[in-house]
């Protein structure tokens, strides 16, 4: 494993590439000072919406594609190094504008709203505003919870204090929060960071393993009255968005604007409960294969055939990856290649850079843009497949949408790239067939993405949604509430089998994602849905696959439920994720089949 690297030191075709954006920060500079005039000038329209509404529609939206340029530029700019001050500086003025764009355009809705419904209805119906129906109609289905003009401008004021909690939590924990050095057996001291806890974590060695652990969850410890006062900060912001607009709950909040029914949710939670004692037989093999008298939760993550190594460095991980995914299509895999050398992508674990992977895909007129922290393993091999699947899921719908519809909904964003890892793998089982022990390794790691993707992602949504629920009975959310929650949870879906450490209690402290509330929840379900899909996709070729296109190409167009059924999944009902539970079922019998 590789210690931390200087991002001076990374070659640049390991790096993405900003320039395609703009070609320097003076650039960008002038492209916001450009769209912040011609907002001003858009106020024009302010109290005079309804004389012209379509007019207005189309100048809306026209500046809402101006701006996305301007904010992925400032915010990419930042993530592959916290610490740089011009960065930070670049990203606060963005933050500042942003809220002055919102604050002045925040009279838009609440005019449109304030109009005859009929008259909305017929925009909509409009054959020369088509491109917007989709927005006509999602802001009808609002029309209960719409605010007075006056109010709406006062939410947009607050917008960068809203987005206070998620930049705290970031700066604290990837700029200031440093962990204790891991020393390796052969007596080297390897830097423990975020970037690099996954190689840590998965070592062969328990004693390397323990220190990671205790490394990131003990620091994390230390700060938590600070996380704790932070996110509770993030649950009350949520608690008084859902109240001002009139929601149930924070819940409702999230999930009714984008057409998702709360069963969904309860769905998930529900089956994945019936499930818990095939994941503690999955458990109980693993104690036993690893040979250990206590499983602990820092040996869930270790590959569980210790005598086989498959090491995967960048180039050799994207071989498999485009291997892997041929089934998708050969005009699929040019797209990637275009993506491996053409500044997409952001490859290793710097100083300061931002932990975790993420594909921004809302460029439309550049490609989208891939952050990694690759290790060389097999787990970081298919977090390149599953970027990459954001990154073709945006790049189909900019393609084949117009603006106002090429935004697909969160409840689908975890679709396409779950899929690519589903399609990846069982592509790569049946290339390994006749390999006993890479059989087992691949089957191994098929078992830890449903553990993690649906298992732990599930454990992650009822933490929200007990933390939430929380706030709106006035509960207080304190450091050590909330630490026994989740310490409770993690009982629950552990217990049966694990020794539950103390410190992992301290794990939702380090979870970013909680910040972007009620999402994580889509991982799980994304997952469900791609198993199935994966299947079709693999069993009938090229019409699964024509499916699939039509699935990612629909963008906001339909629904997300509607958009699913464009491929043959129905997510609306408990069906898919009792198929994938079975699935887990049936892999779980072959990797006992393989390890005898």
């Amino acid at each position: 494993m590789a210690d931390i690297r200087r991002r001076e030191d990374v070659a640049a075709q390991y790096k993405w590439d900003l320039t395609h954006i703009y070609p320097n920060d003076e650039a960008w500079e002038a492209a916001m000072a450009s769209v912040l005039e011609e907002v001003k000038a858009f106020v024009q329209y302010d109290g005079k919406v309804a004389e012209d509404p379509r007019k207005v529609i189309r100048a809306y939206f026209e500046l809402d594609e101006k701006m996305s340029p301007v904010f992925s530029y400032a915010f990419l700019r930042k993530e592959t190094d916290n610490a740089d001050p011009v960065a930070q500086s670049l990203k606060a003025k963005l933050m500042q504008t942003a809220v002055q764009v919102q604050t002045m355009m925040s009279f838009v809705e609440p005019e449109l709203l304030a109009m005859d419904e009929a008259a909305l209805k017929e925009i909509a119906a409009d054959p020369e505003m088509k491109d917007y129906d989709t927005y006509i109609e999602g802001l009808l289905r609002q029309k209960a919870h719409a605010l007075p003009k006056e109010q709406e401008k006062l939410i947009a004021m607050m917008g960068q204090v809203a987005g206070a909690p998620n930049n705290i939590f970031s700066m604290l924990t990837d700029v200031d929060m440093k962990f204790p050095d891991v020393v390796m057996p052969d007596g080297t001291a390897r830097t423990l960071t975020e970037g690099t806890y996954s190689s840590f974590i998965r070592d062969a060695n328990r004693d390397v393993r323990k220190q990671g652990f205790d490394g990131i969850m003990g620091t994390y410890g230390k700060y938590a009255n600070t996380i704790a006062a932070t996110y509770a900060a993030n649950v009350q912001k949520d608690v008084f968005m859902a109240n001002a607009y009139k929601y149930a709950s924070c819940r409702a909040a999230k999930m009714e604007p984008l057409q998702i029914p709360e069963e969904v949710y309860d769905n998930l939670i529900s089956v994945i409960h019936e499930a818990i004692p095939t994941l503690n037989e999955y458990l109980q093999l693993r104690k036993e294969s690893m040979k250990l008298d206590e499983l602990h939760m820092y040996d869930l993550y270790t590959p569980m055939v210790s005598d086989f190594k498959m090491e995967l460095p960048y180039d050799k991980a994207f071989d498999m990856v485009l291997e892997g995914l041929t089934p998708m299509g050969e005009d699929y895999l040019a797209k990637l290649r275009e993506a491996r050398v053409g500044g997409w992508i952001d490859v290793y674990p710097t100083e300061n850079k931002s932990s975790g992977a993420f594909s921004s895909g809302n460029l439309r007129n550049v490609h989208p843009y891939v952050l990694l922290n690759h290790n060389d393993n097999l787990s970081d091999t298919f977090t390149i497949a599953h970027e990459l699947g954001h990154s073709m899921h945006s790049f189909y719908s900019n393609t084949n949408q117009p603006a106002p519809k090429s935004s697909y909904s969160l409840f689908v964003a975890e679709v396409a790239s779950t899929c690519n890892e589903a399609v990846m793998m069982r592509y790569l089982l049946e290339q390994f067939k006749d390999d006993k022990k890479a059989q087992a390794y691949l089957l191994n790691h098929f078992l830890e993405q449903f553990r993690t993707t649906v298992f732990r992602q599930t454990m992650f949504a009822e933490f929200e949604y007990i933390a939430h629920t929380m706030a709106e009975k006035g509960q207080p959310l304190t450091k050590d509430a909330m630490t026994k929650v989740y310490y409770d949870l993690n009982k629950l879906y552990y217990g049966g089998v694990c020794d539950v450490d103390e410190l992992i209690g301290n794990e939702w402290l380090r979870i970013p994602h909680f910040y972007r509330s009620f999402y994580v929840y889509v991982y799980a379900t994304g997952l469900c849905a791609a198993v199935s899909l994966s299947e079709r996709i693999l069993n009938e070729g090229e019409s699964a696959v024509k499916d699939y296109r039509k699935f990612l190409s629909a963008g906001c167009s339909v629904p997300p439920i509607e958009a699913l059924k464009l491929a043959g999944i129905d997510m609306s009902k408990a069906e898919p994720i009792r198929a994938a539970m079975k699935v887990f079922k049936e892999t779980l019998e072959k990797f006992k089949a393989a390890l005898a």
